[in-house]
């Protein structure tokens, strides 16, 4: 039975007065360059993952007085919320903002929201979640396949979307605070979904995930986990 689961430096150019450079390797250069200043991976044979405003990391003055326990910061479009747990049962938990939008996960994985202005309201996989072992990913990259079910905000039965099918490749690479996890998706939606972990533990702190919402990922940064 199917379970529930789940970051401009400029580059000097000097240009050889006999030989015009190639434009594109230097703009590749550069945004190398970029991304190794905060610890990712560099592009490679055209491998490039969309770009998202990543949001601040630290609370607000306003927002550290409502937070009390495992904490997180969700990001998605200008709407950023500070969520608390309000429900865990082992690596299942359910998170609430005050204005009442909630996430559930299931471990680093976003598996359900309500209050979005899509609501991913299920996701069922048929094997074991890839990013319950975040550390094996680095050695051996996986696929997965999954079955998410959509709902609009209003709950118009003609924009619902029952049984979207998604298969997922997942790899990643150590860089120099952590772990980077790169999930590619396609079948019955196209994203990148991206994933910052504790190269010891594998636990994810950050991570960018598609939720139903097109091209507006969620971001969500663990400023408290839950205990162990």
């Amino acid at each position: 039975m199917a379970a529930m689961r789940r970051a401009l430096i400029l580059l000097p150019l000097f240009l050889a007065a006999c030989e015009v450079p190639d434009m594109l390797e230097l703009e590749r250069a550069a945004e190398n360059t970029l991304r190794a200043s905060v610890f990712l991976p560099p592009i490679k044979d055209g491998l490039r993952p969309r770009r998202h405003e990543a949001p601040a990391g630290a609370l607000e003055e306003d927002e550290v007085a409502v937070t009390n326990g495992p904490t997180l910061v969700v990001t998605y479009g200008r709407q950023r919320k500070v969520m608390t747990m309000i429900q865990g049962q082992g690596e299942q938990r359910m998170w609430r903002s005050d204005d009442g939008t909630v996430v559930a996960t299931d471990g680093a994985r976003v598996v359900a929201t309500a209050g979005t202005e899509t609501n991913l309201s299920a996701t069922r996989f048929d094997s074991p979640d890839p990013l319950d072992d975040v550390t094996a990913l680095v050695e051996r990259p996986a696929m997965a396949r999954r079955v998410v079910d959509l709902s609009p905000a209003q709950r118009d039965p003609g924009r619902m979307r029952f049984g979207v099918s998604l298969e997922c490749r997942m790899r990643a690479a150590r860089v120099a605070e952590g772990l980077y996890v790169e999930e590619r998706c396609g079948g019955g939606a196209r994203f990148l979904n991206r994933y910052w972990a504790d190269a010891e533990t594998g636990a994810v702190w950050r991570s960018e995930q598609w939720v139903g919402m097109e091209d507006r990922p969620m971001t969500i940064e663990v400023v408290s986990p839950p205990a162990n």
